[in-house]
């Protein structure tokens, strides 16, 4: 088993308005998997032409082109690749070995390669490749222009009338709002081809492998033999183009509120200030200079940093240097020709250091965090009303009454919890499921309400909780877990994770993951595998409490969470979870999953659906209603004997997050569906739904 490489780092929107040097070396390695990309392709359409037209020399182009494919390894964003991943990242190796094997053999003439193997390479390194390097062209040439009009401006004299230098401060104003527009969307372009990679290239691969079986008579045997695998990778590339059109939408709405708030959109930094500050350098013979410095600053060690750096050219223009700040002071405006300037003195360093800000307001900035006072950071916040759901009796009484009346309803309709109902009926229908009154005498809910309707109040209902149904605080322990090596240690983990959720949060989630189960048994109809319901309720069950980039591209993890609960509902809801293993139990236990020889693809088990016997699944559907209550009883019992016998057990927890259950926050907002985006994608055997449409206003 080859080592995994690290992937490529998440490029954030906040940082385009920073222009550290740190994110310009992040920029600089998707480039280059760009550009590495760029050439490959560019290569293997050249090696599939060779191979069309030669057929004296068709063996030595088919072992040329294997050797390409085994030596190209994909690099995908986030720390953590998902089992798809891992299924389309080794395709081109079992490419490769396929095309191996067929080397003995005499081959017939190709036919239609180039329409379903040139035509679409040539179309992805046009259309996404060559649109990524335009957009490198127009962000360097605006970082260019940027940085000459700020230095221009920066040398006007203070001495020039008031008029002139507010005109050339709007100007200035104007150009780094374009250069931080274009820095946007570049970003996002290189981001969205590295995504689209994942399928648009292999896709075409393996259409080409597929037509070349049916001119190989003596490699029907070998056809045969593919089969399975490739039809793990169409469900690999399904899930994983699913997935992308999620976060895709994701990523797109937040650039959108970077460039109409960037200002309400900042991370959250370490320092308490930090930019780019034009410092004075004393020269020979008396005469200064003013040096372009990324600085930081942080007020708890009175730490300044300032690293010589030029955004033109993107590189250190000399060493670090570090002080330890004594003083600030702002520097007048008759004292000094320049603007925006204050000079600070240091503890480890004689003398006075004379600043420039970029503005007026990034002097005052500069000049309240060094005097001491707290930074203050921008939250990230819901445009949505406060949620007024809550995990009471009415609250399951609702939930209830929906899956009640999908369950004997609706269970076979197409695109069930996919398909969105008409927002307004949606918000109708959740004023009388909420109302007391009509809670009291109603116990079903009408016919006259549609599936699609019902469904959508579900799902809405609770992304009204005030916190997601799993937890901020357990949020990233979920994550890790979806990143375990096997399947059985994140099937183990999430046991014990959903066992240290609140008991009216689990038993919620029991009935939901019931519910879900009994959907997935009647894919064949409703068409909604396992895969499919996780990728409708993961950001529903399991929204990020900060919505970054990075948390976006966590998405296809929360979704293989839900999948795992509904797969393994009975065991994960009904038993009590193994004894949590020590950190070195852990480390031992990955390390002999590491060194097992990995299952092939045809060998790892597909996500599609749990299987149910026809008792059980009468017996889950007379239980759904007392099921939580009773496992969550017996959990607790089991849970507090096992506590008093094994206390050490529990103190040495290997999560740190999961020390103390923190509350849930308090009003917090109804965030968006983040499902509404891809909703009315079809799945991979749907091709339309019929009795429903799409709305994505619910």
């Amino acid at each position: 088993m080859h080592p995994r490489t690290m992937g490529l780092p998440a490029l954030e929107f906040s940082d385009c308005c920073l222009d550290s040097p740190q994110f310009r070396e992040r920029l600089k390695s998707h480039e280059a998997e760009l550009d590495k990309t760029n050439k490959f392709i560019k290569e293997l359409i050249k090696d599939g032409k060779s191979l069309i037209a030669a057929l004296k020399n068709l063996s030595s182009a088919k072992r040329k082109f294997a050797d390409s494919l085994n030596d190209f390894k994909f690099r995908c964003i986030g720390d953590a690749e998902t089992d798809d991943e891992i299924c389309i990242a080794k395709s081109l190796q079992e490419f490769a070995a396929v095309l191996r094997n067929l080397e003995d053999e005499r081959m017939r003439m190709i036919e239609n390669a180039g329409e379903v193997l040139i035509t679409p390479l040539e179309k992805f390194r046009k259309e996404q490749i060559g649109a990524a390097k335009e957009a490198k062209k127009k962000y360097d040439k605006e970082t260019e222009k940027y940085c000459g009009v700020l230095e221009k401006h920066l040398n006007l004299s203070s001495k020039k009338k008031e008029s002139q230098l507010q005109e050339a401060d709007s100007q200035v104003d104007l150009v780094r709002q374009h250069f931080y527009e274009v820095s946007l969307e570049y970003v996002f372009k290189v981001q969205e081809v590295q995504e689209r990679k994942m399928f648009e290239f292999v896709e075409p691969l393996l259409a080409f492998l597929q037509g070349l079986f049916t001119f190989y008579h003596h490699g029907y045997e070998l056809a045969k033999d593919f089969s399975d695998f490739k039809t793990e990778l169409t469900i690999s590339i399904q899930n994983t183009r699913n997935r992308f059109e999620g976060t895709r939408s994701e990523v797109e709405s937040l650039m959108r509120k970077m460039k109409e708030n960037p200002h309400e959109h900042k991370n959250i930094s370490p320092f308490t200030m930090e930019g780019y500050l034009y410092v004075q350098e004393k020269r020979h013979f008396g005469t200064t200079s003013w040096v372009k410095h990324y600085c930081t600053y942080h007020s708890e060690s009175k730490r300044i940093t300032m690293v010589p750096f030029d955004q033109k050219s993107g590189g250190k223009g000399g060493d670090d240097e570090a002080i330890i700040l004594k003083s600030c002071t702002r520097r007048k405006t008759d004292s000094i020709e320049k603007r925006f300037c204050f000079d600070v003195e240091a503890v480890d360093r004689p003398g006075v250091i004379t600043m420039q800000a970029l503005s007026e307001e990034d002097r005052r900035l500069w000049m309240e965090a060094m005097d001491g006072r707290e930074p203050v950071y921008n939250s990230n916040k819901d445009s949505q009303s406060e949620g007024t759901a809550q995990l009471d009796i009415m609250g399951f009484s609702i939930v209830k009454k929906c899956i009640h009346a999908v369950e004997t309803r609706g269970i076979h309709e197409q695109g069930l919890y996919r398909v969105v109902g008409v927002n307004s009926r949606v918000q109708k229908l959740l004023s009388i499921l909420m109302d007391p009154k009509t809670a009291e005498t109603e116990d079903d809910i009408c016919a006259e309400w549609e599936i699609k309707t019902i469904t959508s109040a579900l799902k809405t209902y609770l992304r009204m909780l005030p916190g997601p149904l799993m937890m901020y605080q357990f949020q990233r322990s979920f994550i890790k877990a979806a990143k375990l090596e096997n399947q059985e240690s994140r099937t183990s983990e999430i046991h014990t994770l959903v066992h240290r959720l609140p008991e009216k949060n689990r038993q919620m989630l029991h009935l939901l993951m019931n519910h879900l189960a009994n959907v997935a048994q009647n894919h064949k109809q409703n068409l909604m595998t396992v895969a499919n319901l996780g990728v409708v309720f993961g950001p529903t069950l399991m929204r990020p409490q900060e919505e970054t980039v990075a948390a976006i591209m966590d998405i296809k993890f929360q979704n293989i969470v839900v999948e795992i609960l509904i797969e393994n509902h009975d065991k994960i809801f009904n038993t009590v979870p193994d004894t949590p293993q020590s950190n070195s139990q852990l480390l031992l236990s990955r390390k002999k999953s590491t060194d097992s020889k990995p299952p092939s693809c045809s060998e790892r088990p597909l996500t599609l659906f749990h299987t149910v016997q026809p008792s059980e699944k009468q017996e889950n559907r007379n239980s759904i209603i007392n099921s939580s209550l009773e496992s969550v009883t017996s959990s607790n019992i089991n849970s507090f004997l096992h506590s008093n016998s094994t206390p050490q057990s529990n103190m040495n927890s290997s999560d740190p997050d999961l020390e103390v259950i923190k509350p849930n926050r308090p009003n917090s907002l109804i965030p968006p569906d983040p499902t509404e985006a891809f909703e009315d994608v079809p799945t991979s055997s749907q091709t339309s739904v019929e009795g429903g449409s799409v709305d994505k206003r619910c």
